[in-house]
């Protein structure tokens, strides 16, 4: 059976997902699962729980928790990885800055430059996990949740060996999504889809056979329906293809939306407001939880979710073969995007391998919108791997949603700002110059 190390096990609701996943899966209860993190109290809360589930179902899992990285990734088969990395003044600095200058961001943390920051501040880890994973588990595949997704992949596949694949829940949720819009049970949704992380694009939609895009457009023309997912429903409209992110994710990943105040009113998209003291409370509300789980007299059998992590393992281990979206290098899969950039594209998983599907070129005008984000991914990822806030800079003044909103000589001031504000974070880059 194998041995799955998952790192930034402290995010409890999210482990929580993700390991009572694995157990749902009968083929991998035998397995070990170590959990790891640098905050100790968190470790202990979710490994704890962790143990205490397996025992009391009866099941023969091995739970371990460790804050030495290198000891829990020794041997590993499977590496699952979702981390954060930064203070809660730098998660505020990525939102409030730009808010000042104009740039609402209602989430911050993929794209914009509340996501260019993240990325400075994550990219770096990832790296050196990847090289971690070249030293001591080289074979093992890396299922990565870490956002930002698509940048912080591409930093480990150009920067390392380390076999990595991104995952993300929108394909499988936005598909649950659109069959509630259209009415039709969402088992017999059929779909290809590609492009990049957060926007990739239903390249075919069907039910048994039978295009549902027709059924889509009866959808978009009522208003209740509409105005459920403003900014995808829109972008439909007018580039003709459905968009896997959420409406408040896409509405930041192209220039169209954030104009002013009224309008992003208007869309009931009002940005978040994170506050001093949030991460800590909403931390301990969640370990709450796992305490009042454990206090019940049984526990019910854990069922799968749609997380692909449990059921790309279970392919791993027994050969079992499905199909995913996966984040990767575009190597001749997407025509018309760069090569060597991130793409999420349909991925054939069976014993010991993950094969991208070749896609072709994407409709142009899809492409174009993909490459605008493409360019500004290129910049962050040379940023990471050189430490080099200059091109950390040149990735902010080509984020759209930026770009829409301020000047040049704006654009520049904020990026300063922002770099004053998280100096710590990224003491070990460059000064811009």
């Amino acid at each position: 059976m194998p041995t799955i190390t998952m790192i930034g096990a402290g995010s409890i609701t999210f482990t929580r997902r993700l390991y009572n996943d694995i157990l749902a899966q009968p083929e991998l209860r035998e397995s070990t699962i170590r959990m790891v993190d640098i905050d100790e109290e968190k470790l202990a809360a979710i490994t704890g729980y962790a143990q205490e589930v397996a025992q009391r179902l009866g099941y023969p899992t091995r739970v371990e928790g460790t804050t030495d990285r290198r000891r829990g990734l020794e041997g590993a088969d499977v590496v699952i990885c979702s981390i954060a990395v930064g203070t809660e003044q730098d998660r505020r600095a990525d939102v409030f800055i730009p808010q000042a200058y104009g740039v609402e961001q209602l989430i911050g943390d993929t794209l914009g430059p509340g996501g260019v920051f993240r990325a400075l501040r994550t990219g770096p880890v990832m790296v050196d996990i990847g090289r971690d994973i070249e030293a001591v588990c080289p074979d093992a595949w890396w299922l990565n949740y870490t956002n930002p997704m698509a940048i912080c992949t591409w930093a480990v596949l150009k920067g390392t060996r380390a076999r990595i694949v991104g995952l993300c829940h929108s394909v499988q949720g936005t598909t649950r999504q659109l069959a509630g819009y259209m009415g039709v049970p969402y088992g017999e949704v059929d779909y290809w889809v590609a492009g990049i992380n957060h926007m990739a694009w239903y390249l075919r939609l069907e039910r048994k056979g039978q295009d549902l895009y027709p059924r889509l457009r009866e959808a978009l023309d009522d208003p209740e329906t509409f105005a459920k997912d403003p900014v995808r429903f829109e972008v439909f409209r007018h580039f003709g293809y459905f968009v896997t992110e959420s409406t408040r994710h896409m509405g930041e990943y192209v220039p169209y939306f954030y104009k002013d105040a009224e309008h992003i009113r208007q869309l009931g998209m009002e940005p978040r407001q994170p506050r001093e003291g949030w991460d800590h409370e909403r931390w301990q509300q969640h370990a709450e939880r796992l305490t009042q789980e454990l206090s019940a007299e049984s526990l019910p059998e854990p069922t799968a979710s749609e997380e692909y992590a449990s059921w790309i393992i279970r392919s791993l281990v027994t050969g079992e073969r499905r199909r995913i979206n996966g984040n990767v290098l575009n190597e001749g899969l997407i025509d018309n995007l760069p090569g060597g950039c991130c793409v999420e594209v349909p991925c054939l998983v069976e014993q010991g391998r993950i094969a991208p599907c070749h896609v072709g070129p994407l409709p142009p005008q899809l492409a174009a919108l993909n490459a605008s984000n493409v360019a500004l991914q290129e910049c962050c990822v040379d940023a990471i791997l050189e430490r080099d806030l200059r091109k950390a800079y040149h990735a902010v003044a080509l984020d759209p949603l930026t770009a829409g909103r301020l000047t040049l000589p704006q654009i520049k001031a904020m990026f300063e700002e922002m770099v004053e504000a998280e100096r710590e974070s990224l003491r070990e880059y460059t000064e811009p110059h």
